[in-house]
């Protein structure tokens, strides 16, 4: 059953996706690195893919920029798709000197100024925290696959650019 920004049906895809903001991310994860990448959605050229990664059946699809775009897919993917985990992956910038380019950046919570969270979940917090068995199954993977890593707080904001 497709939905207004999904064209995939039910079973297209898996239970964990990953969500780069650009649908050419998406498109270049899924070609470099699943095994039989099988393209699931093309609306809005907002690319999905679900396919093999090391055994495992792995989705990727593009998010778009900000919150209210993540906000229309991940909605569609959680309620009408059934998928149980979203990994938000991709790039942001750095408040500090410690963190450079290429580094990784293990989100343990979220602030935000945005009223999203708010308004979708009923919550007041200004802090959003992942699911704890999805954080610390992050953080193994990098020491098993020895990735140099941080785990931090993220800053997200409706606001990209600020004269």
């Amino acid at each position: 059953m497709s939905t207004p920004h999904n064209q995939a049906n039910k079973g297209d895809i898996a239970k964990t996706v990953l969500m780069p903001g650009d649908p050419l991310r998406a498109k270049y994860i899924a070609e470099t690195f699943l095994e039989n990448p099988k393209q699931f959605n093309t609306i809005r050229n907002m690319f999905g893919y679900t396919g093999l990664y090391k055994g495992k059946e792995v989705s990727v699809m593009g998010s778009g920029v900000g919150m209210p775009s993540i906000g229309v897919y991940s909605y569609e993917l959680y309620k009408e798709y059934d998928v149980e985990n979203i990994i938000r992956i991709g790039s942001c910038g750095s408040y500090t000197t410690e963190l450079t380019l290429g580094d990784v950046l293990i989100a343990e919570d979220c602030w935000s100024d945005s009223s999203f969270a708010k308004v979708q979940n009923l919550d007041e917090s200004d802090i959003q925290v992942p699911n704890e068995k999805l954080l610390q199954q992050c953080i193994d993977l990098a020491k098993e696959y020895e990735i140099p890593y941080s785990v931090g707080r993220l800053h997200s904001s409706d606001i990209f650019y600020v004269e």
